[in-house]
């Protein structure tokens, strides 16, 4: 009798063996030969495995073999988007039409993605983030939310803040905060320097988000919490996180590919698609962004995917709204690093996977027994152009459009089923 592929027969789970692939293990050092195997939606053996004669093969024909990335922070679900990109997993931010701030808001954002992809919601830190009240965590994180955010604003009141790092903790939970002083960037839309000035553009200067790591590193040091800087781009900012780390707080940051790819001078011509919120920044933070990639100061490279579309973009600069769609670049744009030798492709994937999965607490992102069966095949040589127009995102806002790029994902299997 044929069994249906990724199907469950009436003896038990299907099994499926993953074939001639490259396996990018995010615990290894380099790409290796090996079968994956699946049982039901969970991996149960990796490597140099004897294959069930009742197994299904796939053959994955020489392509890297990856887990599916997990997007921390992303500010809109988008299935095309996260399937061009190979995302299986995003972390969705509390910055939404109604922000998630209670308990129902949360299970619903939960159920955005099914069957698609998986949606793990990050929960207001404040009410209305606003700054001001405390949100319920704790009935939140009992709806699902897996992380809590400040969302794109700094909580300014720093007896909040140390409220909710407290709270977080005693919940086990990590507090996703953004990092610039709001005293300082209020209307500031663009980095100080001579690109804004000769734009004439509302400026802050970079300082802004070192001030706000290093208040909150000091109320880290005081609670025991654990906080992600969602956004890192200074130089001074990963100064201050190298040190939390070696003073063993619970500190950890991300970064997008805008940022390691590209200055300040991206928005000559008032161009709105690099309005992003924290903006480019000069190209020794640039420079030395990629450096906290390569020291692994970096923990997490996320998309940061926010789709905007003509009413939000075609407008003056100051005016514009920040943000990019980052979903379906996120991948070919971070291969980058590998071919310029800042990383390998098992560090990228620890980067993309392993470290999101284990800041939101959930057992995927890896190839180890028990892990969920959400993986990627990708070719790591095919080139292709951005191109604004022809995006799959909801909107084509990206600040790299028409930069020729290479690396796709071919084929994705979420939870053991392809999609």
């Amino acid at each position: 009798m044929n069994i249906p592929t990724n199907q469950k027969d009436s003896m038990g789970m299907s099994k499926i063996a993953i074939v001639n692939g490259k396996l990018a293990d995010p615990t290894g050092n380099a790409l290796t030969a090996g079968t994956i195997l699946i049982e039901g939606d969970r991996i149960v053996a990796t490597g140099a495995i004897d294959i069930p004669t009742d197994a299904e093969q796939v053959d994955a024909k020489g392509l890297v073999v990856a887990p599916g990335l997990i997007d921390l922070g992303v500010f809109a679900t988008d299935k095309p988007a996260f399937h061009f990109g190979g995302i299986t997993r995003a972390a969705l931010m509390p910055d939404q039409r109604a922000p998630l701030d209670e308990a129902g808001l949360i299970r619903h954002a939960t159920r955005a993605g099914k069957p698609d992809f998986w949606v793990h919601p990050i929960a207001a830190a404040t009410r209305g983030l606003l700054g001001t009240e405390m949100a319920e965590m704790g009935l939140m994180q009992a709806a699902g939310a897996r992380a809590v955010g400040t969302g794109r604003q700094w909580i300014a009141d720093s007896g909040v803040m140390l409220r909710v790092l407290s709270y977080a903790s005693g919940l086990g939970l990590t507090v996703i905060a953004h990092a610039e002083d709001s005293g300082l960037t209020a209307k500031a839309v663009a980095t100080s320097g001579e690109t804004a000035t000769r734009l004439g553009l509302p400026h802050a200067p970079a300082c802004a988000e070192a001030i706000a790591i290093a208040r909150d590193i000091m109320l880290v040091r005081e609670t025991g919490a654990a906080i992600h800087f969602r956004l890192v781009t200074t130089k001074a900012g990963f100064d201050l996180i190298r040190a939390a780390k070696t003073e063993g707080l619970k500190v950890s940051c991300g970064i997008s590919p805008a940022y390691l790819f590209l200055n300040d001078q991206a928005a000559t011509d008032f161009r709105t698609f690099a309005r992003l919120s924290p903006p480019l920044r000069h190209e020794n933070d640039r420079q030395a962004s990629l450096l906290a990639v390569a020291d692994g100061t970096v923990d997490v490279i996320t998309s940061g995917h926010d789709p905007r579309g003509p009413e939000d973009k075609r407008l003056p600069f100051a005016d514009a709204s920040p943000g990019m769609a980052g979903a379906e670049t996120l991948l070919a744009l971070s291969l980058n690093l590998v071919r310029e030798g800042h990383v390998t492709i098992n560090r990228l994937m620890t980067l993309l996977s392993a470290n999101p999965a284990r800041l939101l607490g959930v057992n995927a992102g890896s190839f180890a027994a028990g892990s969920a069966a959400d993986l990627i095949f990708v070719d790591p040589e095919t080139p292709w152009i951005v191109d604004s127009g022809r995006m799959a995102a909801a909107a084509g806002n990206t600040p790299f459009d028409k930069v020729p790029v290479q690396g796709r994902a071919r084929r994705i299997m979420k939870g053991g089923l392809f999609l």
